[in-house]
């Protein structure tokens, strides 16, 4: 179906949106404008919605808010947000009743007349999504960059012609119910992660998977080497396969070898690129993120656009992004980094000892795998939210404790732990943001939290 034939489809029909957030405001707009009659749900009041409440009213759009929000699922297309899991029982009965249940993503899947890239795992996916954007930008492509980061794609479907190409970060709760593959797939890496949210590491797993499972043998998958969740995702395959790696030359990827020089290995043969110097962007992880995005673009983006890129791409914001320096000490928002794992990767950027603000919501996995890397890469640790103890007792019980002269100090929010560092930071220090947490306890995303971060060290 086209896009076209979509909004025939729906002109008259009642659709029911949940979620009146950033990404399904513009797309309730769309759907008034084409002709359906639609409702919108959302878990929170009048009052915590503001302004958006009383513009969609005026246009006819009819609101259900409060904790009953999902009792009110009526509509014969329901939309549902990220955020309501596919298998929620509510969801389950609508699809009982016969009627239909979609997603924004889903819909741009399904109507979009362009080739997509699309990249997901555990770590790495907005910079390598990023980067793939602007390698193809570079060569003169039209990018619609979205997902989970950028504007909401399916409200600009109308814009978007055959000739152009989409890039797309997809997260595992937009990937539970896809039923239809990006024809680019990226998987970075899996490790624990979100499992506050999915019942388990399996569904999590899954729900990885799922971007690759429904790819034609035309389309191209890649897949992370180094870690063993994604690259055992090989045999599921159906097209085309490059893997990347930091740690063995793929059979068919990118590959940094130990000399630096980051290479292209097809059947053709080895096409070295560029040394791992010559990208901007510090730490091996974006070495990672660099060797993912070249396997994606292969083909279309040349080995000097490629360089070219890395020799000016500045990077993606929260991302060990440097705030400023005062009195000789530099301060780095890594507000992104919401996972141990995410986090070690930072902490290996810095060639010396820093002092780290951690903390924050738990989404129930272990710290224990970046305990070691704080002994050996922090001196002073400043706690704060409900994952302190765990990521204290995380700390204090790995081997070495005793001889690393690590401090641990707590605070009790963001700005008194700011306040902490700048009391224990000396000239030549670095102090950074490395949360390993989510921001749920505090902030509505991590990028409100590295924003309110910057805004307390540009205050210093």
């Amino acid at each position: 179906m086209t896009a076209e034939g979509f909004f025939r489809f729906i002109k008259g029909k009642t659709v029911t949106v949940v979620g009146i957030g950033v990404s399904n405001t513009d797309l309730i707009r769309l759907l008034v404008e084409k002709g359906a009659r639609v409702s919108a749900c959302d878990k929170r009041t009048r009052e915590e919605k503001g302004d958006i409440c009383r513009e969609l009213e005026e246009l006819g759009v009819t609101l259900h808010l409060g904790e009953d929000y999902l009792d009110h699922l009526d509509g014969e297309l329901v939309i549902r947000t990220p955020g309501l899991t596919f298998f929620h029982p509510k969801i389950q009965e609508v699809l009982a009743d016969g009627r239909l249940v979609s997603s924004e993503m889903e819909l741009f899947f399904d109507l979009c007349p362009c080739p997509i890239y699309g990249v997901s795992g555990s770590d790495g996916k907005t910079t390598t999504t990023t980067l793939i954007a602007e390698m193809l930008r570079a060569v003169g492509k039209t990018v619609h960059l979205g997902g989970n980061i950028g504007t909401p794609l399916f409200p600009r479907i109308e814009q978007v012609k055959p000739e152009d190409v989409a890039v797309v970060e997809l997260s595992s709760f937009q990937l539970m119910s896809m039923r239809q593959s990006p024809d680019v797939a990226v998987i970075t890496n899996v490790t624990p992660n979100h499992l506050d949210i999915h019942k388990d590491m399996a569904e999590y797993i899954a729900a990885k998977e799922n971007l690759i499972l429904h790819q034609h043998p035309l389309s191209r998958t890649v897949l992370g080497a180094d870690n063993e969740i994604s690259a055992g995702m090989a045999p599921k395959v159906r097209g085309e396969l490059f893997t990347f790696s930091l740690e063995r030359p793929p059979r068919r990827g990118a590959y940094c070898a130990p000399d630096g020089t980051i290479s292209m290995i097809t059947r053709e043969g080895t096409t070295p690129i560029m040394k791992k110097e010559e990208i901007f962007i510090p730490g091996m992880h974006n070495v990672a993120n660099y060797l993912a995005a070249i396997s994606a673009v292969w083909g279309t983006v040349d080995p000097q656009t490629i360089r070219q890129v890395a020799h000016t791409f500045r990077g993606v914001e929260h991302r060990i992004e440097l705030v400023r320096e005062v009195n000789g000490v530099k301060w780095y928002n890594d507000s992104i980094a919401t996972s141990p794992t995410r986090t070690i990767a930072g902490l290996r950027c810095f060639p010396q000892k820093i002092i780290m603000l951690a903390g924050g919501y738990d989404k129930k996995v272990s710290f224990d795998p970046m305990a070691s890397t704080v002994l050996d890469h922090v001196k002073v640790l400043i706690l704060t939210g409900p994952t302190a103890p765990k990521i204290e007792a995380a700390i204090t019980g790995c081997p070495g404790y005793a001889e690393s002269g690590i401090r641990i100090l707590h605070a009790r929010d963001l700005p008194q732990a700011v306040e902490l560092a700048r009391e224990n930071a000396l000239p030549g220090d670095v102090v950074s943001l490395c949360p390993a947490c989510a921001s749920f306890d505090a902030y509505p995303n991590f990028a409100v939290r590295g924003r309110h971060f910057k805004e307390l060290v540009n205050a210093l």
